[in-house]
């Protein structure tokens, strides 16, 4: 039987080495992110991210999200497609302050259902077409008692009123 070329081995070697190491950092970044947000005793945990920001999983119309944390946002905002993929209705155009200056977009209604069983049902948003990330505003978190300390945001609801 005639032996494999040197060249074929070593190749073989580093596409088992790399093939390993991305699969590692895959487990690491998965692991990171389900680590995220923890839920115990009716209190939500969210660790801040990477980017400084504290994030949020949840779905909007059964639509599998991540809202950023937007304390200085009045009201929930999502991005056009993400209204569309969620089959949001369209309402009424509307123009509203961000932090990057006027937009335009349109008023809708959603379903919001967050990690850790908080929802939010019949929720006026404003869909606007610049925005890349669904924004989660005071509109929902004003419904919860919260602190943030050494990049822990907590989160407890309040009763129903």
């Amino acid at each position: 039987m005639k032996e494999l070329p040197s060249t074929f081995k070593l190749v073989t070697v580093w596409l088992l080495v790399g093939t390993a190491l991305f699969l590692a950092v895959q487990a690491w970044q998965a692991q990171r992110s389900a680590a995220r947000v923890a839920v115990a005793d009716g209190v939500i945990e969210l660790l801040r991210g990477d980017d400084g920001h504290f994030h949020w999983p949840g779905r909007v119309g059964g639509v599998a999200v991540e809202f950023l944390v937007d304390t200085g946002a009045t009201r929930t905002s999502l991005p056009v497609a993400l209204a569309r993929q969620a089959g949001l209705p369209r309402g009424a155009g509307l123009r509203t302050n961000t932090a990057n200056g006027t937009a335009e977009g349109y008023a809708s209604v959603a379903q919001l259902q967050l990690q850790g069983g908080v929802q939010a049902d019949n929720l006026p948003v404003a869909v606007l077409p610049g925005l890349q990330t669904p924004l989660l505003g005071m509109d929902v978190l004003s419904r919860m008692r919260f602190s943030q300390q050494a990049g822990v945001l907590r989160l407890e609801p309040l009763p129903p009123q």
